[in-house]
């Protein structure tokens, strides 16, 4: 049995080969695994579960990832879904009809027997100043009651401007500022007892080795998905704890097979 975890595909309208291939992904390599985690940013940008109901661009898409993720979850894989700092407007409508399961923003997990603690990672870039203000406003729960009460366009329009203007701001950041700070890393391992982290958010896949109160230590950072490859990380039964965990990068048209 195995676990797999993925994060940052960004899904929308403008991505259907992606689309395609995270479907192929679970109905392939995710056949038979025991859970799937999605720690945040499945969508490049979601304003709300109503327009799973309402003619906006995004819903095929999003009700293609929908029927896929039922089905696996039918068949009897455990579904497991994060906000990140895109879809943090994902509500228990969309998990229901996926019937995942919500994880708070920060989740201590025992995968195949390995304490781990599970987040998208934003959280972590506490030297990003502006975006960390951000986050604030947009993960207080009345704030989001107000954009969930204006109509559907004006939501996906503010998004927009919102996608636009982080993406003008990001372009004159320090690459350091847009990383994690490695002392919140080590602060909330400590909090969690735990020797080993997964997170995304980034966009720089890589394993990290490390110590937290003397103890070795590794960070695992998911790689964002693009028309041309994804990234996963398997979790499985092993002999040692770090031996079970693998980053995987992998043809889009050619996902891992379910035993690899």
């Amino acid at each position: 049995m195995r676990t797999l975890l993925v994060a940052d595909l960004h899904l929308s309208e403008h991505t259907p080969a992606m689309a395609r291939g995270f479907i192929r992904y679970l109905e392939t390599t995710a056949k038979g695994a025991r859970a799937v985690y999605i720690l945040g940013d499945l969508f490049d940008a979601w304003v709300g579960d109503d327009l799973l109901y309402q003619p906006h661009p995004l819903a095929n898409v999003a009700r293609q990832v929908i029927q896929a993720l039922r089905h696996l979850a039918n068949s009897g894989t455990d579904v497991y879904f994060m906000h990140g700092n895109r879809d943090f407007l994902i509500g228990e409508r969309f998990a229901e009809a996926c019937q995942a399961t919500l994880l708070p923003e920060v989740q201590e997990v025992e995968l195949h027997d390995v304490p781990m603690v599970l987040l998208h990672g934003d959280s972590l870039c506490t030297r990003d100043n502006a975006y960390m203000a951000f986050r604030q406003q947009a993960r207080n729960p009345e704030w989001q009651a107000q954009m969930l009460a204006l109509p559907l366009t004006e939501r996906a329009a503010l998004a927009q401007q919102l996608r636009q203007k982080s993406g003008e701001a990001n372009a004159g950041k320090a690459e350091d500022i847009m990383d994690v700070t490695p002392s919140e890393v080590i602060t909330l391992m400590e909090q969690c007892g735990v020797a080993t982290m997964i997170h995304g958010h980034t966009h720089r896949p890589r394993v990290h080795d490390f110590t937290v109160e003397d103890v070795p230590a590794k960070r695992y950072v998911l790689g964002d998905w693009s028309d041309s490859h994804g990234w996963d990380i398997v979790v499985e039964d092993g002999d040692t704890p770090h031996a079970q965990l693998r980053l995987r990068q992998f043809p889009l048209d050619e996902p891992p097979a379910a035993s690899s």
